[in-house]
């Protein structure tokens, strides 16, 4: 471990231990309330472009393993940990977080109040910062932050996406047994938008009886079209994905079109605030956003409380009642978590009903889906 240095774009400088990689990054930093999961967080593309300061003090003690890589690889820009466990013990590590950083290229910092960093981050929102294990000069680290283009103005869609299609054919994990089941036989047929998807939310639509293809984030929505008009597919599910979804201009023409053709959709979390963005409704920033996996999510219909997974800094307005039911709420804040858009067969929710915190109480989504199609 070597020391690294953190400016923040309220003025405050720390500094820090580093492992993981080494090297300069810029990064929004957030905060997850997760007690456990943090590989899974870690490999989330939503996370691209963003510091994740974990609340949990000790991170690093089960190591990490390939089953539960929730993407190809990590794309958020560092972690910031209390303390690092370097000596993982559990019977499914194969490596450290520490070694999955640096093949990653992501930095970690340890040392730090998180307890601190936290209470900043909820009283004066995210905020812009960066990292250095390389520049330890105050002033020359306020310098390059300035320069430095602010998240909100990069499309990480481009990084975090598939360059070719792909059929998915993996099934939910049996956490008993340690394995993927097998799916059971796809009975409908759909296409994903890749905008940064997780690995559990394609087991997930298997598990519901889809056959699942994954397509680049760049697909011209004329080729899905073609492909429904056809028959060759049932519907389209949008992904999660990292980023400001104002900025996707492409992805929202896309999204207009196939609204046009009356193709069933279903969006989670950026794929939620994109269909709110087609119809006319743009979203807003949070102040610091939901990121962990103990928010409180009332359904609507049925009055039953969810615990779920959470991981995004925008939201859809409330105005968006005047073209949709709102069916979940969240009661933290009573931002809306999940809509059913009226005369169309288009649904979508802000949390992660994949994650499972609850454990697997939100996983009924999916199922809406296929019954939808």
């Amino acid at each position: 471990m070597q020391k690294v240095s953190l400016y923040f774009e309220n003025g405050l400088f720390l500094q820090a231990r580093s492992f993981g990689a080494d090297g300069t990054a810029v990064g929004e930093v957030v905060f997850n309330t997760s007690m456990t999961g943090y590989q899974e967080i870690v490999t989330d593309p939503s996370y691209a472009g963003q510091f994740v300061t974990f609340t949990m003090p000790e991170i690093g003690n089960v190591g990490c393993n390939a089953q539960d890589m929730e993407s190809r690889g990590a794309f958020c820009k560092g972690i910031i940990v209390r303390n690092y466990q370097g000596r993982p013990s559990n019977f499914r590590a194969e490596e450290s977080l520490d070694s999955l950083l640096k093949r990653f290229g992501v930095m970690g910092i340890c040392d730090v109040d998180t307890r601190y960093l936290t209470r900043m981050l909820r009283d004066q929102g995210a905020m812009e910062m960066i990292a250095s294990t390389e520049i330890h000069d105050r002033e020359t680290l306020a310098k390059c932050l300035a320069e430095s283009p602010r998240i909100g103005e990069i499309n990480y869609i481009r990084e975090v996406s598939t360059t070719e299609s792909y059929l998915h054919e993996q099934g939910r994990y049996d956490a008993k047994r340690f394995v993927y089941e097998r799916p059971p036989e796809a009975k409908k047929r759909i296409v994903v938008y890749d905008f940064g998807v997780k690995r559990n939310i394609l087991n997930e639509l298997t598990h519901a009886g889809m056959q699942v293809r994954v397509l680049p984030h760049d697909t011209p929505a004329e080729t899905v079209i073609e492909a429904y008009e056809k028959g060759e597919i049932d519907g389209v599910f949008l992904s999660n994905g990292p980023g400001d979804p104002l900025i996707l201009h492409d992805e929202k023409a896309k999204i207009q079109k196939l609204l046009e053709a009356k193709i069933p959709m279903f969006g989670i979390c950026l794929g939620h605030q994109m269909l709110s963005i087609a119809h006319g409704y743009d979203t807003y920033k949070l102040k610091f956003g939901h990121h962990g996996g103990n928010h409180p999510v009332k359904n609507l219909r049925t009055g039953r409380v969810e615990i779920t997974a959470q991981n995004h800094n925008y939201n859809v307005p409330d105005a968006i009642t005047e073209v949709a039911e709102v069916t979940h709420r969240n009661l933290f804040d009573g931002t809306i978590e999940g809509v059913r858009y009226k005369d169309e067969p288009v649904m979508s929710v802000q949390h992660h009903p994949e994650a499972s915190p609850g454990p697997h109480e939100s996983a009924y989504v999916f199922k809406s889906f296929f019954e939808m199609l």
